[in-house]
């Protein structure tokens, strides 16, 4: 079923950063959710970078969705929640199914946004 809906086995929504002033005089850094769709989670072997971010402890998923305006929207500044895997520890920081978006591609196909996203690095 690869290219039709029904290959759309996975959950995942987006979050954009919201900066707030705090008292001290600096920041708050929150994340509000900015999307949410189904996703096809697709083997990213990729080439020496890809592997590089493998020995070094890092995943790199291909990720692709149905085309909206939302989706469309997505950035490189947001980053991606798997909502099946998302776990959070005892201090509320994520500990699994969280993603740093690196490249996003909504132009080569009208119908699908693609979504490089990798996970076991800091935001």
């Amino acid at each position: 079923m690869v290219g039709r809906l029904g290959s759309l086995r996975e959950s995942v929504s987006f979050h954009a950063a919201t900066k707030t002033p705090s008292d001290g005089g600096g920041f708050d850094l929150s994340w509000n959710l900015h999307h949410s769709c189904r996703a096809e989670f697709i083997y990213h072997s990729g080439g020496e970078d890809t592997q590089a971010a493998r020995f070094q402890g890092t995943q790199v998923y291909k990720i692709r969705i149905r085309s909206c305006a939302k989706a469309r929207a997505i950035d490189t500044d947001m980053r991606m929640h798997d909502v099946r895997r998302y776990a959070e520890n005892d201090r509320g920081v994520a500990k699994s199914g969280l993603y740093n978006i690196r490249e996003v591609d909504a132009i080569t196909d009208r119908n699908w946004v693609y979504i490089v996203a990798e996970t076991g690095v800091a935001a």
